[in-house]
């Protein structure tokens, strides 16, 4: 006999991630996709759906106070900060996809970090100008201390990327502790003692109010001259005058950034508030560091998987504290 326990995909689907979400959920629950029905049924859907999925289901779905029957809500992304908690009810529990990202924002990392440690933007403007420079000393990861601020998923990939170049892991966490192989595990109680040890320190926190604003012209200032710094997680971790100032005065200090102070909508123009692309010592890429073949599909498939956990009355994981937000 079929489940009557409803779960709503409420981002755009195509048949691929049909078939992920049905196989993953369809013998435990009746799957419907919000965005292939009528505009009119989508609102009788919602307020009979215990689960939904998606980006931002608030604005996929609607208000959802019309929703008595909702307990979980799962996202496909890993990061929560887009989120109104306030419109959650409190029955309601919220789950990131944590960890679903990682392997390719890991790659992301290492290259951004090694194109910093050997000067590679530097060296290649210098000979567009004709300038052969074969004795500034470059940074190597052997032995280098790498600190990464939110040992998670993207953290614990980035880590096990860092240790094939002979990189010392400094991990920064909630609890403190891991069961990797690390040097050094803390909480941002540690931050000024892993601040100025690091030699690359790579952010990957979620975005609360904990953590907004985190890294300021004090925090860099803790660091040492040729640090390199590579963030894909939200750009207002690190104030953006602070780092631009920091990076312009220092020009051995390094920054590759993924994640931007201000993203406009897909395909839509780019602009800095900070003239960061006229330095030498930075790096930018437009927040695609986790797109990469079958990345969202396993992204998919890794969202449904902890929705049928919470079905089944499982522990699931990434579930988000709404004091951390609202």
């Amino acid at each position: 006999m079929r489940s009557s326990r409803l779960v709503a995909v409420c981002n755009q689907v195509d048949d691929d991630y049909v078939k992920i979400n049905t196989e993953v959920l369809g013998a435990d629950a009746k799957v419907e996709f919000v965005q292939r029905l009528p505009e009119a049924a989508r609102p009788g859907l919602i307020a009979s759906a215990e689960v939904l999925i998606g980006w931002n289901p608030l604005r996929e779905a609607g208000p959802l106070s019309g929703a008595p029957a909702l307990r979980f809500i799962q996202l496909l992304s890993a990061g929560a900060d887009a989120i109104d908690f306030s419109a959650i009810p409190d029955q309601v529990t919220l789950a990131g996809n944590l960890g679903a990202f990682a392997a390719p924002i890991a790659e992301h990392v290492l290259a951004m970090t090694l194109a910093l440690a050997r000067r590679l933007p530097q060296r290649h403007a210098s000979l567009a100008e004709g300038q052969w420079n074969q004795r500034e000393r470059l940074i190597t990861l052997d032995g280098a201390v790498c600190a990464i601020l939110g040992y998670g998923g993207i953290g614990a990939a980035t880590a096990r990327l860092m240790r094939a170049f002979g990189a010392r892991i400094y991990a920064v966490n909630t609890s403190g502790r891991t069961d990797d192989d690390v040097e050094f595990a803390g909480t941002l109680a540690d931050l000024d003692q892993v601040l100025a040890a690091a030699d690359v320190l790579v952010i990957s926190l979620p975005m609360t109010k904990a953590t907004r604003g985190l890294i300021g012209a004090r925090e860099l200032a803790l660091m040492k001259p040729q640090a390199i710094i590579v963030n894909v997680a939200r750009g207002a971790i690190i104030d953006e005058h602070a780092l631009y100032e920091h990076l312009a005065r220092n020009r051995c200090f390094g920054a590759g950034i993924d994640a931007w102070w201000h993203e406009p909508r897909p395909d839509a123009g780019f602009s800095t508030s900070y003239p960061f692309f006229s330095l030498p010592n930075f790096i930018g890429s437009p927040h695609n560091s986790g797109i990469a073949p079958g990345t969202l599909a396993r992204a998919s498939r890794k969202a449904a998987e902890n929705a049928l956990r919470y079905l089944r009355g499982e522990p699931v994981t990434g579930v988000m504290r709404r004091e951390d937000y609202l």
